[in-house]
């Protein structure tokens, strides 16, 4: 198919970023194909993650996590598959509304008032995806989602040192390993894109983010999980799926009558 065609289906890129990958050159439905792709480990670990959260009667806050996992890697890959500004947004926004989660998920055992944090939370997110539609952030987005996320590391950071099990303690590992991992191919897609374009094989440093993020938001939910099972009494503990594939199983005391 000539070229021409295959990139104005989709019309026009109307998004304020493009990563580093040619546009259309394997299919003329998807812009950019391995950033497309390579969201797909992130929608098959959330959704594992929800099934182990719904079968063993974890916390609705569990599922909502993987579900917004999910649903983040969703509005990635429409981003990436047509680089529409509308689309953006669709991966941008969730960001920030996951995160908002994360800190709920962090901070709420310890949180005197119940339904003020909550109540903040769903009001900071959607006065920010108003305001993201109408200005369309750019470097301020960024910097707004990565100071989100620092004010998570200090909670994680305390059940990490207050966990005892070392299974439990590998998986944060994993976690932190995995972000910085993640990271550097970030960095590297950005700063070295001119010089990668003219290579004969792109590493796609961007694509390799989706696959280790996906990975990196399960073992964070995995963890607070195990940590969270640990609060309630459940006694918690690490087992393996399909060999290699951690995941927290629980056993809840049961009722007297």
């Amino acid at each position: 198919m000539d070229e021409s065609v295959m990139a104005s289906f989709w019309g026009p890129v109307t998004s304020t970023t493009e990563l580093c990958e040619a546009n259309y050159t394997h299919s003329s439905y998807i812009a950019e194909f391995y950033n497309t792709i390579s969201n797909v480990p992130g929608i098959l670990l959330a959704l594992i993650g929800i099934i182990n959260a719904v079968r063993q009667g974890f916390e609705k806050r569990f599922s909502a996590l993987h579900l917004f996992n999910m649903i983040l890697a969703v509005g990635s890959m429409l981003f990436h598959a047509t680089l529409q500004l509308v689309w953006q947004q669709s991966d941008e926004t969730p960001m920030v509304w996951e995160i908002l989660l994360y800190m709920y998920v962090l901070y709420s055992p310890d949180w005197h008032y119940r339904s003020t944090m909550p109540t903040f939370m769903v009001l900071y997110g959607a006065t920010f995806a108003v305001l993201h539609y109408f200005l369309r952030f750019g470097v301020v987005f960024k910097l707004h989602y990565i100071g989100l996320s620092l004010l998570c590391l200090p909670r994680m950071y305390k059940y990490y040192i207050q966990t005892k099990d070392h299974a439990a303690k590998r998986i944060a590992k994993l976690y932190v390993a995995t972000l910085l991992l993640a990271s550097v191919c970030w960095v590297v897609d950005r700063a070295l894109c001119k010089k990668m374009t003219g290579w004969y094989i792109n590493p796609q440093g961007h694509a390799w983010w989706h696959v280790l993020m996906g990975f990196n938001s399960y073992f964070a939910n995995t963890f607070l999980m195990f940590c969270r099972a640990q609060q309630r009494g459940w006694n918690p503990c690490i087992e393996k799926m399909f060999g290699f594939l951690p995941y927290v199983k629980i056993s809840k005391p049961e009722k007297k009558d």
